[in-house]
């Protein structure tokens, strides 16, 4: 989160954090999801440590991340396909107008 901006109190897991961030409506719907996330885990595992809960958590939160990271490669791949067949065409209309 950036460094340059007002702090902005969120609560995450029953406890207070002040942050920064470029956006005060993105860093709220950050914590929000984190808080979310983590309170999922814990009531699915309500025997274990916070400690565990909240690595627990992070693991997910990449894991999602990762996911979504290899969607936009695997998109990003079909576009610039995509893109090219297009190219293609059009130089072959092109040329044959001639």
């Amino acid at each position: 989160m950036a460094t340059d901006s007002k702090s902005i109190k969120v609560k995450i897991f029953g406890s207070e954090y002040p942050l920064r961030g470029e956006s005060e409506e993105l860093t709220k719907k950050v914590a929000g999801y984190v808080d979310q996330m983590i309170n999922t885990i814990h009531e699915k595992i309500p025997e274990q440590p916070p400690l565990t809960v909240a690595v627990l958590t992070a693991l997910n939160i990449t894991e999602d991340l990762f996911k979504e990271r290899e969607k936009c490669r695997t998109l990003t791949a079909l576009v610039e396909s995509e893109v090219g067949k297009i190219n293609e065409f059009l130089e072959q209309c092109t040329n044959t107008e001639t």
